[in-house]
Parts: C-alpha cells; sequence; structure tokens
C-alpha cells in the first residue's frame, strides 16, 4: 500500500525557515521522481519544487527559486523541502506528491496528506 506521510509545518515568522518531510513507503522510491505541491486558500494547488529519481535534477516554481531546496534521501525513502527566507505569501498546505506506475501499465496519483505551513508576525 502506496503512503506518503507530510510533516513538519507550523507557524513561523516571515524571514523564518522550516524544513518539510514526506516519508514514503510502499513502492521503489528511488526509482520516481518527487514534487511538492502548495495551495492556499481560496487558490488551486501549484507545484512548488521537483527532484529527479537519483536527486540529481530539480526545478523549482518562480515564486521559491533561491529560497526553498528539495532533497531527497533514497536510504530513507524521504523528501525534503528547505524552505528560507518566508513569506506570508508562502502560507498554505503543503503536499508530497508522486506519480506511480501501476501493475496494469498505467499511472495514478499519490498524495501525502498535507502539512500546513503558516506564515506570520
Amino acid at each position: 500500500q502506496v503512503q506518503l506521510v507530510d510533516s513538519g509545518g507550523g507557524l513561523v515568522q516571515p524571514g523564518g525557515s522550516l524544513r518539510l518531510s514526506c516519508a514514503a513507503s510502499g513502492f521503489t522510491f528511488s526509482s520516481y521522481a518527487l514534487n511538492w505541491y502548495r495551495q492556499a486558500p481560496g487558490k488551486e494547488r501549484e507545484l512548488v519544487a521537483s527532484i529527479s529519481t537519483a536527486g540529481v535534477s530539480t526545478n523549482y516554481a518562480d515564486a521559491v527559486k533561491g529560497r526553498f531546496t528539495i532533497s531527497r534521501d533514497n536510504g530513507k525513502n524521504t523528501v525534503y523541502l528547505q524552505l528560507n527566507s518566508l513569506k506570508p505569501e508562502d502560507t498554505a498546505v503543503y503536499y508530497c506528491h508522486a506519480v506511480l506506475r501501476t501493475r496494469w501499465g498505467t499511472w495514478t496519483d499519490y498524495w501525502g496528506q498535507g502539512t500546513q505551513v503558516t506564515v506570520s508576525s
């Protein structure tokens, strides 16, 4: 059974930092790219960052470039998102995401349960 468990959110002041974690199980973690999305109140869910299978290639939304860093530890089946220089507009629920191949050859989206990040003074 595939599971993605998000953690690490919280309340932080502007300019502060947080590290989010996503612990994965139920699939061959090292074989899949992973993503972090976020959804702010009243807004669409948006892609924040992506990382390739070995962690060599990463991509970021323009709004977070230079402030957020995605990384992964394939030995621990965990993907991380380091959030630095946080702004109030970063307030959102953050979700880990993976697209996995099923036994029937199709592709299915899996999501973590989300972790709330609130940036406020």
